[in-house]
């Protein structure tokens, strides 16, 4: 497969703090790949430094054959990458309609039809039909059309996921970063949650790297895992093999079954 997005020899300090020690990662076009590793790990700098939110000291990212290092992370959304966050980004007092309306008035604002409202609905760029049908069509794929009406501040914690996840997917991205898309979700949820994301996201076209520290949904889910520990990536490899890696199972593995059996004594106490 072709690469779409090829990460080179990125680094970046905060003072004394190594947060990206030569990074390399080529991401191949409609691939899915987990990112691990424990808190500070590197994960989220990584997915900063793609996003545009935070600059390598050095290196270079180069998207679909164009070097995208400098640009902002506005211009970098507009050219095709886009991304979730682990709490949902929503406005407590709109539906969940309106919440997919307002993200398509964004993107037609941005090619230019920003009298969307006043000008007959014209199609939304990249999906070649009206915005409410492109609404429409995403809230059934993500499993929303029973929530249509629904302010955002009455949804279940998983519903309230997946609708941050759908206004991503408003845009058309080529590639669609995930931070934690089963956080806060319960356990009986979380694999038909991510069931209902990746089904959804891959009928949109888009490639994922998503972000997690549940090993059972990483080896489920990710057909590529890369790890990281201490600012540099340890293993990536498949799932079979990253997560069976010594170094992997040392610090991040065992870190994450630390961590389980921390929230169970929790849930038990």
């Amino acid at each position: 497969m072709a690469v779409v997005l090829d990460a080179r020899d990125l680094n970046k300090h905060f003072g004394a703090i190594t947060a990206a020690m030569n990074i390399n990662a080529a991401i191949e076009q409609d691939s899915v790949v987990g990112l691990i590793g424990t808190n500070g790990a590197g994960k989220t700098t990584f997915i900063n430094m793609i996003t545009g939110y935070i600059k390598p000291d050095t290196g270079s990212i180069v998207y679909q054959g164009r070097d995208i290092t400098a640009l902002s992370p506005r211009q970098i959304t507009r050219a095709g990458i886009c991304r979730s966050f682990q709490i949902p980004q929503l406005y407590s007092s709109l539906t969940v309609f309106e919440h997919m309306m307002v993200g398509l008035g964004v993107v037609l604002r941005n090619a230019g039809l920003g009298g969307y409202f006043s000008r007959g609905r014209p199609n939304v760029p990249g999906h070649d039909a009206p915005a409410e049908q492109v609404a429409e069509r995403i809230l059934e794929r993500f499993g929303l059309s029973g929530y249509r009406d629904k302010n955002a501040q009455v949804l279940p914690g998983g519903v309230r996921k997946l609708l941050d996840i759908a206004l991503t997917m408003v845009a058309k991205p080529t590639i669609l970063l995930l931070d934690e898309p089963t956080s806060g979700v319960s356990a009986e949820e979380k694999f038909g949650i991510m069931d209902m994301v990746m089904s959804a996201v891959k009928a949109e076209g888009a490639t994922v790297l998503f972000v997690e520290h549940d090993m059972e949904v990483v080896s489920r889910f990710a057909q590529r895992v890369i790890a990281f520990y201490d600012g540099r990536i340890i293993a990536d490899a498949p799932p079979e093999i990253a997560l069976t890696d010594p170094e992997v199972k040392r610090y991040v593995v065992g870190g994450a079954l630390h961590r389980m059996a921390e929230v169970q004594g929790a849930t038990h106490a």
